[in-house]
């Protein structure tokens, strides 16, 4: 590893797609941080649009920072030390996620990235993901002016511990599991009605759902719909299971669930939500976890009764009043 200081390294800055080698480098990066963190550095949708060949609505700028070999010329570029990736929207707001491979932090690469961003494209428009709120995240964020404007929290659930109610579904209701090359549009559908002021989930596309799809977690079995005796899809709850990373064990997620408008108020939600969990028991996982926007009352509420306690946070940062 270089002994070099990363403010004398050089950014290598993309606008639009990266090419496979950047990506690799990327992925390499962001397993190592995983397996050293137990968590995603950047959100999935972030990776999701990075793997890409067409980002859609969105476009990316991604900035890479390669640590020199110390017994190579300085310009060769050896391991990627960090990198930034700001996924940007029509109306010019972007959303900016740094990630440091864990033999390279504490050194100033993140620092190194935001100011070449700076000087790039600047901080208009954005806010910035903080994955587990790191206190040098959250010293960074406020060295350039910005504080918190918005907390996801992570939860958890003991499954050998826990006791969920005996929660059946509606009259009329069934479950069943997803068909894959049948029920997209249906469930994109249903997914934009439900999440309709959710700023990522119900943004999804067609393209982002068959990017999951391709992914090897995808699990239709553990994707399960609620219909009512008409066919129409009432509700849904999609559950992930998240490998083994080193010492970290295999966990469950909650990963969306929704309820259509016309279905609200019937108590689906909940049976959805035990519904998904025991599938995800039956799989000998240890624990279960989900994300939920701190500030949602009503599912922090529901989700504590099923036995979730706070695990972690991530927090969105955005400029402070007078920046």
């Amino acid at each position: 590893m270089s002994l070099a200081h990363p403010e004398n390294w050089p950014v290598t800055v993309v606008k639009g797609g990266v090419d496979e080698q950047l990506l690799r480098d990327i992925r390499t990066l962001l397993s190592a941080a995983e397996e050293s963190d137990g968590n995603p550095s950047i959100s999935e949708q972030t990776l999701v649009t990075l793997r890409a060949a067409d980002a859609g609505p969105h476009s990316l700028l991604t900035l890479a920072l390669y640590a020199p070999d110390e017994d190579s010329d300085p310009a060769t570029a050896q391991d990627l030390a960090g990198f930034a990736v700001v996924v940007e929207e029509e109306d010019a707001s972007g959303v900016l996620e740094i990630a440091v491979h864990p033999s390279y932090r504490n050194q100033g690469v993140a620092d190194r990235l935001v100011s070449t961003l700076k000087s790039v494209r600047g901080f208009d428009g954005l806010k910035a993901w903080s994955h587990g709120n790191h206190e040098a995240a959250a010293e960074l964020a406020s060295r350039y002016g910005f504080g918190p404007v918005r907390e996801l929290w992570k939860m958890r659930l003991a499954t050998a511990a826990a006791e969920l109610p005996d929660v059946g579904l509606p009259d009329g209701v069934v479950l069943r599991a997803f068909v894959p090359g049948r029920d997209e549009d249906a469930w994109l559908a249903a997914n934009r009605a439900a999440f309709a002021h959710h700023p990522e989930q119900g943004s999804m596309s067609r393209a982002d759902l068959d990017a999951r799809m391709a992914e090897p977690w995808f699990d239709p079995a553990g994707f399960l719909l609620a219909e009512d005796g008409e066919g129409r899809l009432l509700g849904f709850h999609w559950t992930k299971v998240h490998p083994r990373h080193g010492d970290h064990p295999a966990i469950g997620e909650v990963y969306a669930v929704g309820v259509a408008p016309a279905a609200q108020g019937m108590g689906l939600g909940k049976a959805l939500t035990v519904a998904g969990i025991r599938h995800l028991q039956k799989q000998g996982l240890h624990a279960v976890m989900l994300y939920v926007d701190a500030d949602n009352a009503p599912a922090v509420a529901l989700y504590r009764r099923l036995g979730f306690t706070r695990w972690d946070v991530d927090v969105m940062y955005g400029p402070l009043d007078g920046h």
